[in-house]
């Protein structure tokens, strides 16, 4: 009988984030909410910074190949049909 393994769970940063809403709902930190919600923004940002990065090298990837093919075809029909005629 095979184990079943989930990588679910709160995580680092949720577990950073329950602890700074209950040190500043406790009154030890007296941060504004804007830094004790900080790990759920930063952790925005950081995913839609990489999110724009993926996707700006996948276009850039898939112009480098589509340029690559449209050379080599236009390569073929130049042997095949001579091009210079």
């Amino acid at each position: 009988m095979s184990e079943k393994k989930s990588s679910g769970g709160i995580g680092f940063t949720g577990l950073l984030q329950i602890a700074f809403i209950v040190l500043k709902l406790c009154k030890v930190i007296t941060w504004s909410w804007l830094w004790v919600l900080s790990p759920l923004w930063i952790s925005a940002i950081i995913v839609a910074v990489l999110s724009v990065i993926i996707v700006f090298l996948k276009v850039r990837k898939e112009k480098r190949e589509s340029e690559e093919w449209h050379e080599h075809f236009r390569e073929y029909v130049e042997k095949r049909f001579g091009g210079d005629e």
